[in-house]
């Protein structure tokens, strides 16, 4: 690894470290804004005015707000996330194992939609303008259009309810029963992995078409090099540069945007956790599971940059 790459490395770090930063205190500084009280909505209507105060200064929130703060940042460099006021445990407990519930979903969708994408959009621009290009570009338009909340219900109707093969909801943990956990995740993994199959596949299309018609590429045909070797080695590389990105950015948007397809299908994911601790009030359950989402969308940034020095040695 060159030296150039190791400094660039190095300083997107130091900016992703700076962005997480400023997410954490804008994100406290938000739900303090928010109206309702954690403790009075943990404890109900019934408490009294003892025990919320009790509560309250059990967890903290009768401290000044950038106290808390202070707190809380601290305590995450210690490792810990702080306590959950309507799960009654360590927060850190509660995000950890529901991302890996939705990583479990959203890592195969995502490796799915990429590959099929790429290769359907290098088969569409190789074939441009005959009935092939068309009858795959008129599928991805169907992808794109389509709400994947949609597509999932659609799936219920035709794969749960009527040809009875697939359980229309609930999860089942890998470690207990990988051939049950398939069977719960299949419908939830191909109705993530169709949007990304039809903006990866459009997106492949037009970059292949750009390359297609580039000197390079001609003279490669020229020197004799096989059409497999000009496809990937030469048009497929280059037009990486805008595939990597939007890989990047929809990898990081996929865990944060989940909780449709868990709600629907019923799995206990990150989305899910992070819906009830909305509804619950518990700020700081919401507040970590932001930070947690907002880390790993710094951390694919951080891989895309890492893959545009190595594809492209003009951007280090």
């Amino acid at each position: 690894m060159s030296k150039h790459l190791l400094k660039m490395i190095g300083k997107r770090m130091l900016q992703s470290c700076v962005t997480i930063l400023f997410v954490t205190l804008f994100v406290f500084a938000l739900i303090q804004m928010v109206p309702g009280d954690p403790v009075a909505n943990y404890l109900g209507a019934s408490a009294t005015e003892e025990q919320i105060e009790y509560y309250r200064h059990l967890y903290g929130f009768d401290q000044p707000v950038i106290l808390q703060y202070l707190n809380w940042v601290t305590g995450l460099f210690r490792g810990t996330m702080g306590q959950s006021i309507s799960y009654q445990s360590e927060i850190a407990d509660i995000i950890l194992p529901r991302l890996a519930v939705t990583l479990s979903m959203v890592a195969p969708a995502f490796v799915i939609g990429t590959l099929t994408g790429v290769l359907l959009g290098i088969v569409a621009a190789k074939n441009r303008g005959k009935w092939l290009d068309s009858v795959i570009c008129f599928f991805a338009n169907i992808g794109v259009s389509m709400p994947m909340f949609w597509l999932g219900m659609m799936g219920m109707l035709v794969f749960a309810l009527r040809l009875r093969v697939l359980p229309s909801s609930g999860y089942v943990p890998m470690e207990r029963d990988f051939t049950e956990w398939l069977r719960h995740m299949v419908m939830p993994i191909i109705v993530m992995s169709l949007g990304v199959n039809a903006s990866i596949l459009r997106l492949t299309r037009s970059s292949m078409l750009e390359v297609m018609r580039q000197d390079y590429v001609t003279t490669a045909r020229a020197k004799g090099v096989s059409r497999r070797g000009v496809t990937f080695r030469h048009q497929l590389r280059n037009s990486l540069i805008p595939i990597v990105t939007t890989l990047g950015s929809r990898l990081g948007t996929m865990v944060g945007s989940t909780v449709l397809i868990e709600s629907l299908f019923v799995i206990p994911g990150l989305g899910s956790v992070m819906m009830n601790g909305i509804s619950t009030r518990d700020f700081m359950l919401v507040a970590n599971g932001v930070l947690v989402i907002s880390i790993f969308v710094a951390l694919c940034n951080l891989v895309v940059d890492i893959l545009y020095g190595i594809i492209d040695p003009r951007t280090r």
